[in-house]
């Protein structure tokens, strides 16, 4: 060993009298080290921030890796969303930081299941390629069901997503991702952020609303301000690339792709059941799933001798589905990490928008289904058309009650028919817009609707009985009158909008109001019902029309002047 040391030392320090070449040689050596420490070190680099690195060297990551593989962000490196997108001098004191991991491994310091925590703000993920302020149209969602039939018969789910976004100096700014372009605080009252006691919103003039769950017994003033979090991309979209779908999912979208045929009996059903057991080890639950071909051959021999490849070949699927969702080792599956888009399978949304998160003056962070959405659609094999539902007219003043859906049911009357189909109310036969399974078929885990202290609120916010309709009189004799004739009428058909709400400005229940016209001037011209504006408003689509024998009525009273009596 001196030995060599002896050499090393000669190589890098030649004696006096050495030929030139000698001298330089030391000099190329240490340069083509460096070059060679760089570009290795390069490599290395780039080999620990990929996703292979993540997902196979850590022997903790198997449930996070095979999500990641299947995700939106399959091309998206981990540590763009882990480290975020920085300069590289950034980034390395960023993932030096990391190093405790590394400890917690070397010496197995953790347990299952492993939760992600201190995640770059979304700023420095999300955003660097996500824009907040790009607007996003509304977009048409469609999901797929089978049902638990013998049949698996298939149905659909249609509705509206309002995603919204983009800027408030553009004008926009709303719809779902209204969140992320106005101020929203809130404290979580929990780890895993599943419990939300408060929530607090800054207007646009600086002022705030707070709103506080009316069952979690919590003094806004306790809360201290580090506790307080802003809303971003990841309040919601917290398992974008790691999600694990739940077996009635995973299940509906092999039927729906057809890597499992839809006409091997009850396999939707029996999927779901072999997905659910409760199985000790991985290759039990293997072996639990493979058992399926005994119940075929036990309850269907017909249909398996003939199709034995069919449900071979489901079995094999239901088997894969298996491995990349459920992980005994770790203590993962589907219902290990909560997930916070949607209100079905957790809280997700109802976190805040759950009808008994109050502000000073008992109004909800509003609950409702076409906040954020259109009202779903359900439609079966047999429906040949779908029609979604999307509001464009005023709404009743009933409505705009922030706790309107937690009211809805205790005041339905007539006048719900002068806007929706009413067939089979509160049922769940989809013949009507208030006959609709997606509402009143779902079980809303989550939602606040039950809560007691709620339901005293609700009973002393619902709005006046509406007045039992009565038909017109009939019309006396002589030219029609407002008192006599247009009155009645207009008091039946249009003061749901055009009464005390005044909707544009025109209230139609008093001769001097319908005189007095509209915030756009006289809607009647007396001795003029061609160029009277209610006439060509009624003679169009509108959101209420007359029939064709009231607006002649009309025609005769304003080309008679429009007497009031």
């Amino acid at each position: 060993m001196k030995k060599f040391f002896g050499k090393l030392k000669r190589f890098f320090f030649p004696p006096q009298g050495s030929p030139r070449w000698r001298l330089i040689l030391p000099y190329v050596a240490l340069g083509i080290l460096t070059i060679l420490l760089m570009i290795g070190g390069a490599y290395g680099w780039q080999y620990t921030n990929s996703p292979q690195f993540c997902g196979t060297t850590c022997h903790t990551m198997p449930p996070e890796y095979a999500a990641y593989q299947v995700s939106p962000h399959a091309q998206v490196a981990c540590v763009e969303c882990h480290i975020g997108r920085e300069f590289i001098g950034n980034q390395i004191v960023r993932k030096a930081g990391d190093i405790k991991h590394v400890i917690d491994l070397a010496f197995k310091d953790y347990e299952f299941p492993i939760y992600a925590g201190n995640m770059r703000p979304a700023s420095f993920s999300c955003e660097r390629c996500h824009s907040p302020e790009k607007f996003s149209d509304d977009t048409l969602k469609v999901i797929s069901h089978y049902g638990d039939d013998k049949d698996n018969t298939p149905y659909s789910t249609y509705l509206i997503l309002k995603t919204g976004g983009g800027s408030k100096r553009e004008g926009l700014g709303r719809g779902i991702h209204w969140h992320i372009e106005n101020e929203v605080y809130y404290y979580a009252a929990d780890t895993h952020e599943q419990v939300i006691p408060y929530v607090r919103v800054v207007n646009d003039d600086g002022s705030v609303d707070e709103y506080v769950d009316i069952e979690a017994n919590l003094d806004p003033a306790s809360i201290e301000e580090d506790q307080l979090r802003k809303m971003d991309c990841i309040t919601c979209h917290n398992r974008i690339t790691h999600r694990i779908y739940t077996p009635d999912e995973s299940m509906d979208s092999a039927l729906e792709h057809k890597v499992i045929a839809s006409d091997i009996p009850e396999i939707r059903k029996k999927g779901v059941e072999a997905l659910s057991g409760d199985y000790a080890t991985q290759e039990s639950g293997l072996k639990g799933i493979a058992a399926l071909s005994d119940y075929y051959k036990t309850n269907y021999p017909d249909y398996y001798a003939e199709n034995a490849d069919k449900v071979d070949a489901a079995i094999a699927e239901i088997q894969q589905i298996y491995v990349n969702s459920v992980f005994i080792d770790q203590k993962v599956n589907w219902d290990t990490h909560p997930r916070n888009i949607g209100h079905v399978d957790g809280p997700g949304c109802f976190r805040c928008h759950d009808g008994k998160h109050l502000n000073g003056n008992d109004e909800a962070v509003r609950l409702e289904c076409n906040l954020c959405h259109s009202i779903p659609v359900v439609a079966g094999p047999n429906d040949f058309l779908t029609n979604i539902e999307i509001n464009r007219g005023i709404e009743p003043e009933m409505h705009l009650n922030p706790n309107w859906i937690s009211m809805h049911h205790e005041v339905i009357d007539a006048t719900c028919s002068n806007c929706h189909t009413t067939d089979d109310m509160g049922g769940t036969s989809n013949t009507s817009f208030c006959s609709n399974s997606a509402c009143h078929g779902s079980t809303m885990t989550y939602s606040g609707f039950d809560a007691p202290s709620l339901r005293e609120i609700i009973r002393d916010q619902l709005p006046t009985p509406m007045p039992t309709p009565t038909p017109p009189p009939t019309p006396v004799s002589g030219p029609p009158t407002y008192a006599a004739n247009i009155q009645p009428l207009f008091n039946n058909l249009c003061s749901l909008c055009h009464g005390a709400v005044a909707s544009a400005g025109l209230n139609l229940l008093t001769y001097a109001d319908v005189m007095k016209g509209s915030d756009n001037g006289p809607v009647i011209v007396p001795g003029d019902s061609e160029n009277s504006r209610l006439v060509q408003i009624q003679s169009e689509q509108h959101f209420a029309n007359l029939s064709a024998e009231q607006l002649d009525m009309v025609v005769e009273w304003i080309d008679a002047g429009a007497p009031e009596k």
